[in-house]
């Protein structure tokens, strides 16, 4: 029989748990990072090439969760693994409403203008850094302000184009897809919304051989990757952001769980999906802590 001391005892014990995990969930954010690291060689790629890419995503910058000095302390951890080459993969903006104020888009962007890597930092936009601009949403399209700031910084954004690098004389091409849902719809003009990405144009645009790195913020676009692709990297998802015994129990992808996180290999097509930095919706991790993505290629 449970008496009413042990009825309180257990209600306390409970609601300290509860107590405990909400601080834990908010404090993950702000205090934990990890480096998620894979390695592997997709089919297609060069023999003899070896190449550490460190890729970014999801910093949405706001205070007090993800501020300057924040990103610029992850920045610096990022070069510490000596990459070849670093991917940002969108979603500078935050969209968030619980929090104490933005940060400017000079000041983020000075913040990965730190970023260091022999074959360069190269960038992708995020839907979050297309919806946050008002201007741009009004028009149905434009330059985001995050693309300003981050090309003022020194960063090349990638709109559905391609280059060709080379590292110890072996090339590949890195490819940069524009957000896929870039454009809300606007009930007013009655305009569905869209994405500005262009697949198809994007890899036109590779003219050898060479292997092929694609960066996408969302990863929905994978199904529709070709063989030729190598490796796609993503983010968005933000690993689910909550995740209770592995399980996610909200992921914003048309595709459920399929590509909420890490690496899923379908055939000879290769993706991986980081975990993100910032935070969406609200100001809370579980299960899913921030992450710098760190891969060794060949």
């Amino acid at each position: 029989m449970i008496t009413r001391r042990g009825l309180f005892k257990t209600l306390g014990t409970s609601l300290a748990a509860t107590v405990a995990l909400a601080g834990y969930a908010v404090a993950e954010p702000l205090f934990r990072l990890r480096i998620a690291r894979y390695a592997l060689t997709p089919p297609g790629w060069t023999p003899g090439l070896k190449l550490r890419v460190v890729a970014l995503a999801d910093f949405h910058a706001c205070q007090p969760w993800m501020t300057a000095d924040r990103i610029a302390s992850i920045c610096r951890q990022a070069n510490a693994l000596q990459p070849d080459v670093i991917l940002l993969l969108g979603d500078y903006v935050s969209g968030m409403r619980l929090v104490l104020d933005q940060v400017k888009p000079e000041l983020w962007a000075k913040a990965l203008s730190t970023l260091q890597a022999p074959l360069g930092v190269h960038a992708v936009l995020g839907n979050h850094d297309w919806w946050e601009d008002p201007e741009v949403q009004a028009n149905g399209d434009g330059i985001p302000f995050a693309r300003r700031a981050l090309e003022e910084a020194g960063i090349p954004v990638y709109s559905n184009r391609s280059v060709r690098l080379e590292k110890d004389g072996k090339a590949f091409w890195l490819a940069g897809l524009e957000d896929q849902i870039g454009i809300l719809p606007n009930r007013k003009i009655g305009r569905w919304g869209h994405g500005k990405h262009d697949l198809a144009a994007t890899l036109a645009q590779v003219s050898d051989d060479a292997p092929v790195i694609l960066m996408a913020h969302e990863p929905d676009i994978f199904p529709k990757v070709p063989d030729r692709v190598t490796l796609t990297l993503c983010g968005h998802t933000h690993g689910g952001q909550v995740r209770l015994f592995g399980y996610a129990p909200v992921v914003p992808s048309r595709f459920g769980d399929r590509y909420v996180y890490g690496h899923v290999q379908e055939g000879r097509r290769n993706i991986i999906i980081s975990g993100g930095l910032g935070c969406s919706g609200l100001p809370i991790r579980f299960g899913a802590p921030p992450e710098i993505v760190a891969i060794e290629l060949g």
